[in-house]
């Protein structure tokens, strides 16, 4: 492939990211902001240059060891849930926005602790950096079969890391306040995720299925090999040994590296997207990791003799047998492996060399004479300055340090020496007796044994052989887990020993006792904030205003105003106000830069340590009294709510109760007002046809025939929620007791022309139950779709098994019920809201008499509207036997 043809499509690519970036940030939707998929992909960061050329050399030259880069991640991913949980609530409190800001704000808020993780980050990682650049730069002359040129201005590479470098510039410094989320950059890295995955899938595929057939057919061949037995070994205890300690030392990176420490912590948006991370990122490194051993081991089978850079397989394979197209695809995805490692990185980086070491070492008198608009246009002007500084650092470390060196080497080393973090990290967040003084003397110990070991032999050889580095030579382990453990032996013993020998400072303990126990303290953190002195909220607001403006300034104290109940009168500050000011700079500064520029305006007295634990303990008790009375609180808002609601339902069912009366002295005077009447005139009228006589004395019996019905229902619901009346269960054919319970309503039926009929659906026909009381069920459903159907209309009644109950199903058409309504049918003094004449037809107690019998065979009855009518619908329990009363003294009390 010619140069300026892969030139133009690595434009294409970065121009590609460019537009994803944009979309993202410029559409705000949810897919991008808060997508669990996105942030795990974004994980995926951890897989650079080294994952796709590195781990291909390591499996070819020594074996297995190159899994250690991945067990380490897999093996800690569980504690992800206690451990990132923890780190991420207390960065999001306390407005962090690096790993050294993370550190040294624990251990007293030191500008000097800043400065010192900064430093030692930007010495472990400008090298990988470099790393990176290395692997695309040698890749694209692989690819284009082309030499380097030694003139900078001669060699792609140098181009194309001057437009990675303008990338991260722009998208890495949207933001003046860097805490907050950078959704175009975290979705093009987690978009060359995917494509790194799959473009590294389709090259193990090419080789496991094109070139070879089969793993089988990989395994037989390189088993003939002389060194493939031993290199695929564990090589014994000792070779345990060195598998521990690289698995430690990977399992430290990938909670210690800046890109790591950015796209889990900083760039979370939920929580809960880490539940999702547990299982995606683990699976990533295994599908990643699938095709690495046949991939190397193929390399060695087919390039046998030659003298090739094993790392580079994965581009010589395709290249060997003609397939350019792949070959291309691997380049682009170990140039997106690089990339998203570069800008990642480098964003991080700038923050850090911004807030721990320009600023509050250099422009912070600047910035108190400055207004809110150039304060903000210098902070991301040195931002972006140091994103293209540490990128074009790593290009030049790449072109004259990094030349003879193999990209596991140095990714090793900045592993080894960005390890040296793990004591202080996890100590800030699990050990409250951790010390400003044990933290910076185990670190630079540990520092020194780094370089004196690993990077000072690189330029004087000669160290190698001094009687000291032989007398803490372990035979059994390799240089680097050699250096590693007695760095971080040291390290520890360090911080251990000096914190547990030394008293730290009021502060070391104030944010100790925060980040152990930040559960206990995240809804007011403010309050957990120890500080004792004079200070003025207008000065502290001069100072606001220079950072944030007038406009948001007020907002941010109108916000904690109201938080804590303050008025706008007062003007001393306490500590809880301290503590937010400093929070509202540290996005943009740096907590250590935010806390000196606060304490220019304030006057802070000296507190000792028992003050201190006895202030945390009062604080303490102080917020869980405060949970425990906003919990009460809300338990009495939910009591106050059902006590309301219960009121209204009484209301109501006493509007009911008293319309239902209405409606039943209504019933009961009709009929005694048609017999009085009815009397009066065959008293008065003696000489009256016996024919009419007959008619009148008819009417009388007709009438006391319905009084009597209206009583008897009335005294027969009334037994039913009495529980006294008994039912005689048996087993009967429910389609015969169906048709004895409909033959009486025929002749009704036949007056309105309505169309009947049956479906039978039934498995089986014979069920146990009260005969006499389900067919008064029946009648009485029957009996209202009769008289709600419209003329010429359809009832139809439909019998089927669902699961282990019978369904009685009867559907009328005709004028359907409200949907208000639908939920109160079957109450008993229940009326709709909606009916055009205030009185119903009838008592309104049919439909309460059928679920007082259903429910007492443990069934159930419901009403639904259809398209053209209404359902009523009957569910029995299939041969079970119910109680033999209809319901219980407790029902009887709740209706």
């Amino acid at each position: 492939m010619s140069s300026l043809l892969l030139f133009i499509l690595i434009i294409l690519y970065l121009g590609l990211l460019f537009l994803i970036a944009a979309f993202a940030e410029r559409k705000k939707s949810p897919f991008w902001l808060n997508n669990p998929y996105l942030y795990s992909l974004s994980l995926a960061v951890y897989c650079t240059a080294w994952t796709y050329y590195g781990s291909i050399g390591v499996a070819s030259n020594t074996g297995l060891e190159y899994l250690t880069i991945y067990t380490g991640p897999v093996i800690i991913i569980p504690a992800w849930i206690y451990i990132n949980k923890k780190i991420i609530r207390i960065s999001r409190v306390n407005k962090i926005s690096s790993i050294a800001d993370f550190i040294s704000l624990r251990y007293g808020n030191s500008r000097f602790l800043g400065a010192l993780i900064a430093l030692v980050c930007l010495m472990a990682i400008i090298p990988y950096i470099g790393l990176q650049i290395k692997a695309i730069s040698e890749t694209f002359h692989l690819l284009t079969d082309t030499l380097a040129q030694q003139s900078i201005f001669l060699d792609t590479s140098t181009y194309v890391v001057f437009i990675i470098a303008v990338f991260s510039s722009y998208y890495g410094t949207r933001y003046v306040d860097a805490s907050e989320k950078r959704s175009g950059i975290i979705s093009a890295v987690a978009a060359e995720s995917f494509l790194k995955l799959i473009f590294f899938s389709v090259l193990g595929f090419f080789v496991v299925y094109g070139v070879f057939n089969g793993f089988e057919d990989i395994y037989e061949k390189a088993s003939k090999l002389p060194d493939f037995t031993e290199k695929n070994t564990f090589r014994g205890l000792e070779g345990s040994f060195n598998w521990m300690l690289m698995s430690m030392i990977s399992m430290s990176a990938i909670f210690l590296l800046p890109r790591q420490f950015h796209t889990t912590i900083i760039e979370n948006r939920k929580e809960k997207h880490l539940h999702t991370a547990i299982w995606l990122f683990p699976l990533y490194l295994l599908l990643m990791n699938i095709f690495v051993f046949p991939i190397a081991w193929g390399g060695r089978i087919l390039f046998a003799g030659e003298t090739v850079n094993p790392e580079f397989y994965s581009i010589l394979i395709p290249q060997k047998f003609g397939n350019i197209a792949i070959a291309a695809m691997v380049f682009f995805g170990g140039l997106s492996a690089c990339i998203s490692m570069i800008i990642v990185s480098s964003i991080s980086l700038s923050v850090m060399l911004s807030n721990n070491l320009i600023i509050p070492y250099g422009w912070l008198d600047r910035f108190k004479i400055k207004n809110e608009n150039d304060n903000t246009k210098t902070i991301v002007n040195i931002r972006k300055f140091g994103i293209f500084f540490l990128i074009i650092s790593g290009f030049i470390f790449y072109k004259y340090v990094l030349d003879t060196s193999s990209l596991f080497s140095i990714g090793m080393i900045s592993f080894v020496m960005i390890a040296q973090l793990a004591p202080s990290f996890f100590g800030a967040i699990l050990w409250r007796r951790g010390t400003f003084l044990g933290t910076v003397t185990g670190i630079i110990a540990g520092m020194l044994i780094c370089y004196i070991n690993l990077v000072l032999p690189f330029y004087v050889p000669e160290v190698n052989d001094s009687w000291l580095f032989r007398f803490f030579k372990i035979p059994y382990l390799d240089e680097i887990t050699n250096v590693f453990f007695w760095s971080i032996l040291t390290n520890t013993a360090c911080y251990i020993i000096l914190s547990v020998s030394t008293v730290g400072s009021y502060r070391d303990r104030n944010y100790a006792e925060i980040y152990v126990d930040i559960d206990a303290y995240i809804r007011n953190h403010e309050n957990a904030y120890i500080w004792k002195g004079t200070a003025s909220i207008s000065e502290i607001q001069k100072i606001l205003i220079r950072f944030l403006g007038e406009k948001k300034t007020r907002q941010a104290l109108k916000i904690f105003n109201l938080k804590y109940n303050i008025t706008d009168e007062r003007d001393t500050a306490d500590a809880r106000f301290i503590k937010f000011s400093e929070n509202l700079l540290s996005g943009r500064i740096g907590t250590a830069s935010a806390k000196i520029l606060i304490e220019g305006v304030t006057k802070e007295d000296r507190i000792s340590l028992p003050e201190v634990l006895k202030i945390l303990e009062e604080s303490k008790e102080n917020i869980t009294l405060n949970k425990q009375l906003q919990e009460q609180s809300a338990e009495l808002r939910k009591l106050s709510e059902k006590l309301q609601t219960a009121n209204e339902n009484l209301i109501f069912k006493d509007r009911q109760k008293d319309d239902f009366l209405d409606s039943v002295a209504h019933e009961l005077r009709t009929p005694i007002t048609a017999i009085r009447a009815t009397s009066e005139i065959l008293m008065d009228d003696e000489g009256m046809p016996a024919a009419i006589k007959k008619e009148f004395l008819e009417n009388i019996i007709s009438e006391s025939d319905r009084l009597a019905e209206i009583i008897n229902d009335i005294l027969y619901l009334d037994k039913l929620e009495a529980g006294t009346v008994s039912l005689n269960l048996s087993r009967h054919n429910i389609l015969e007791t169906y048709h004895k319970a409909s033959k009486p309503l025929f002749q009704l039926m036949k007056q309105k022309n309505l169309h009947h009929s049956i479906v039978n659906l039934l498995q089986q026909e014979n069920y146990i139950y009260d005969e006499n009381k389900i067919i008064q069920v029946i009648q009485n459903i029957l009996g209202n779709a009769v008289k709600f159907a419209h003329l010429q209309g359809m009832i139809q009644t439909k019998f089927r098994n669902i699961g282990n109950h019978l369904q009685i199903s009867v559907f009328n058409t005709g004028k359907q019920i409200p949907q208000d309504d639908l939920g109160f049918v079957f109450d008993k003094f229940y009326q709709s809201k909606n009916q055009n004449i205030r009185k119903p037809v009838g008592s309104g107690l049919g439909l309460a008499i059928c679920k007082k019998i259903t429910d007492a065979h443990h069934g159930s009855i419901r009403a639904e509207n259809e398209a053209l009518g209404v359902v009523i619908t009957i569910e029995l329990p299939d041969n079970s036997l119910p109680d033999h009363h209809c319901g219980t003294t407790e029902k009887s009390k709740t209706l």
